[in-house]
């Protein structure tokens, strides 16, 4: 009776831990190292998508938010 638990709750952990080192490897919103890079936001591709599952994502630059980021740089 104990076999089964054991073996849903390794199976669990292989995948919790296969899906953080997915994640760390090949998403950019996951940094390990802050100080390298204060504002990793502004290194994300938006046409990229970030989710893991994405359907019909399409994207568009707003002008406004391009102006206000020329602006501030």
């Amino acid at each position: 009776q104990l076999i089964p638990l054991v073996g849903v709750l390794s199976f669990a952990a292989v995948g919790a831990l296969s899906f953080s080192v997915y994640s760390l490897f090949s998403k950019s919103d996951v940094i390990i190292n802050k100080s390298g890079n204060p504002e990793p936001w502004e290194t994300v591709d938006p046409s990229k998508p970030q989710k893991l599952l994405t359907i019909h994502q399409k994207w568009k630059p707003i002008e406004e938010l391009e102006n206000v980021r020329k602006l501030t740089k």
